[in-house]
């Protein structure tokens, strides 16, 4: 359903540490930095129209909206849990440890704030 997304992060270098991190853990590629932008994934195109694309741009430190979060797609659920480890060394907060929710039977899926407090998620929905 989602093309691309953009994020607001004030601190770029801490944030650049944390997404670095988790995106290594969810396989999802580096495409680019700048001072005030960081991207993610791959831009779609006519011939790649499935793509997925996450752009972090400086900016103001980003207001706390209840609800508000993002959610990964993971491999498997070894992969959710490198996420979370990986966001917890690196910057990141605790929203939620790796395990089953209530969603469904094979929902699992851990939950982390960024640096600058965005609610993140990373889900796995394959049975074991």
């Amino acid at each position: 359903m989602l093309d691309h997304v953009s994020i607001t992060i004030s601190d770029m270098p801490a944030a650049e540490r944390f997404y670095v991190a988790i995106m290594k853990a969810l396989g999802v590629v580096k495409v680019g930095r700048r001072e005030d932008w960081l991207g993610y994934g791959e831009r779609a195109r006519a011939a790649y129209p499935d793509r997925v694309y996450l752009a972090i741009y400086q900016g103001a430190k980003p207001e706390e909206a209840y609800r508000r979060h993002w959610c990964f797609k993971a491999g498997s659920r070894s992969e959710v849990d490198a996420f979370w480890n990986a966001g917890l060394a690196a910057g990141g907060t605790d929203d939620g440890p790796p395990g089953l929710r209530s969603y469904h039977a094979s929902y699992y899926a851990a939950f982390l704030r960024d640096p600058d407090g965005n609610r993140i998620e990373a889900v796995c929905h394959h049975p074991l």
